[in-house]
């Protein structure tokens, strides 16, 4: 946890250390041609820069022993492709959008201008006043009347047109979960978008909101039944939605925990516990890389800046839940949990009025990079939960492989390598950063900087896997993972360029106990003031200032100043001796 003292805002011009709003000159000349970080103690790096000796000349080699056995190369790899995609994105039928981006805008910027692959729409499940144009209706309706009246007619409409044909989009809603936060809801069906999808989501308003039961008809009310709550508030309500889910849509639904300690004290871990035991099938993604990016509080995480709210704030731009090592996401993976981390955009608007910004439009800051047969959404949530998924924010990395090889067995993100104790693991990344990123100056002029990531190190995490908790213990409640370890640290002077273009790395460890490994990469140096300290990242402060245009730049100079990527892990279970 960040021990300096508490600063409680970044006043214009801003104290980060590379960037004050004549700073971002820096970017334009990296993206030029200048220089990057070192590594430790420097700045964001944003070129890669040659270095090492020629190799030497290298003696005769001694005669070959005679060749070990092959290992097995395990099942044959899965069909599918690497995507891109965002599960978190607002249109004006979220009534706090601002009225800025009709549902056609949204689709525009997610797949002509920033090339996503798949898309769900998640409007807030609450009363909406607008259609998916942002005509103002006569009397506010039920979201899932709204997305069955105007929002899923409009992308059928499209893709049936031939625009987005070969994109994944579907509708699912964001609920104000009881006594919680909020958490993206898709109810698929065999036939998502369907009829039947459509009522699902209906009965689901009716029964899991305070929604007045005469805002539905009276025939559908008469069959579903009274509604399954009262006050709305308690987590028992929560638990309610996530069995009702589990019982009628097993396969075809799913629950997101979104943006999970943007407000104190919403979830604890047994909680977080009690929904995973309840569906893992359903409960099985945090949005630990959270949007609205471009709010002065990083993320919308607008707590008091105190000791007390830490753990309320974001860290690099990612929620403390999956930022902190050892904390609650390592936690969650160490009872051998298939629980993942996404990056959403949570979209609403960048700049509203002149006076106001949120967030960066889809694909434009945050990605999904997926690995999976995609055709449709159904696939789509097959590949979400098999878990080969690496986030990224500002285009830090655009291709990752992180594999892990035994003497018999490999896996990648998501499965699960079997071991025996004692045996060798090597441990295999490459990566590869894109040409330029979307960072732009100014911002919303449509001028991209060319600034060029360029990632600083690249850190192995490993964490013991000690198996499942039990309700009623005090490990229930454990929300660290002590064994949790950058085993180790990358940079530069480590990787090679292969002939694919990209950098890669080995390391080799021997197999103890059940365990996992994860990655997580970023463009700072290990200690850089205010924003990492040994490697870690440093909460992110307030940045304020009176002129508007002023603030808004140097938000995004701060986002784009902080980039991490996550990798979600490669379990290791080790065979009893």
């Amino acid at each position: 946890m960040h021990t300096a003292p508490i600063v409680r805002s970044t006043p214009l011009p801003f104290r980060r250390s590379l960037f004050s709003t004549l700073a971002v000159g820096t970017l334009m000349l990296a993206g030029c041609g200048g220089g990057g970080g070192s590594g430790s103690a420097g700045g964001p790096a944003f070129l890669p820069v040659a270095t090492g000796n020629p190799p030497a000349v290298a003696p005769a080699p001694a005669p070959a022993p005679a060749p070990a056995p092959a290992a097995d190369p395990g099942p044959a790899a899965p069909a599918g492709r690497w995507t891109v995609g965002d599960l978190h994105i607002h249109t004006m039928q979220s009534d706090d959008t601002q009225q800025v981006t009709t549902l056609d805008q949204v689709l525009s910027k997610a797949f002509d201008k920033f090339g996503l692959d798949w898309a769900a729409i998640s409007d807030h499940l609450r009363l909406s006043s607008y259609d998916n144009d942002g005509n103002k209706l006569a009397a506010s309706i039920p979201f899932s009347e709204g997305m069955a009246k105007y929002q899923v007619p409009r992308i059928k409409a499209l893709q049936a047109s031939g625009k987005y044909a070969d994109k994944t989009i579907f509708a699912a809603f964001e609920w104000d979960m009881p006594s919680h936060d909020h958490g993206n809801v898709g109810i698929l069906t065999d036939n998502p978008m369907s009829d039947a999808a459509l009522k699902a989501a209906s009965q689901f308003e009716y029964l899991f909101t305070n929604r007045d039961a005469a805002l539905f008809p009276a025939a559908d009310v008469t069959a579903w039944g009274p509604k399954a709550g009262t006050g709305y508030n308690t987590h028992a309500e929560t638990m309610a939605a996530i069995a009702w889910l589990k019982k009628n849509y097993p396969d075809t639904s799913y629950l997101q925990i979104n943006h999970p300690s943007r407000n104190p004290g919403k979830y604890t871990i047994a909680q977080l516990r009690e929904m995973n035991d309840l569906a893992p099938n359903i409960v099985f993604s945090l949005e630990g890389m959270v949007g609205n990016q471009m709010e002065p509080d990083r993320g919308g995480y607008n707590s008091a800046y105190t000791d007390a709210n830490l753990p309320s704030r974001t860290y690099g731009g990612v929620d403390y839940l999956v930022a902190k090592l050892g904390g609650t996401w390592d936690a969650l993976l160490s009872e051998g949990r298939h629980i993942w981390n996404v990056a959403d955009s949570d979209y609403h608007f960048t700049i509203s009025k002149g006076q106001y910004s949120s967030g960066y439009a889809p694909g434009e800051y945050a990605k999904n990079h997926l690995f999976g047969d995609i055709k449709d959404p159904k696939s789509l949530l097959a590949a979400m939960r098999s878990g080969k998924l690496f986030a990224v924010n500002g285009g830090l990395i655009d291709a990752l492989d992180f594999k892990v090889q035994g003497a018999k067995a490999s896996g990648e993100m998501g499965s699960e390598v079997a071991a025996k104790a004692g045996e060798d693991l090597k441990i295999t990344i490459r990566f590869r950063s894109p040409e330029r990123n979307n960072f732009e100056y100014q911002l919303g002029s449509g001028i991209f900087a060319n600034v060029k990531p360029v990632v600083d190190h690249i850190d192995l995490i490993a964490g013991d896997v000690t198996g499942p908790e039990l309700p009623g213990t005090a490990g229930y409640s454990r929300d660290t993972n002590p064994s949790t370890r950058v085993l180790k640290r990358f940079t530069r002077s480590d990787w090679k360029l292969d002939a694919d273009g990209y950098f890669t790395v080995s390391y080799t460890v021997k197999a103890g106990s059940n365990q996992y490994f994860r990655l997580r990469g970023t463009n700072l140096g290990t200690d850089v003031p205010n924003e990492t300290a040994g490697g870690e990242p440093l909460f992110d402060a307030q940045t304020t200032g009176t002129d508007n245009v002023a603030r808004f730049n140097a938000i995004n100079a701060r986002n784009y100043s902080d980039l991490w990527f996550y990798s979600n892990p490669v379990f290791v279970k080790v065979a009893a001796q």
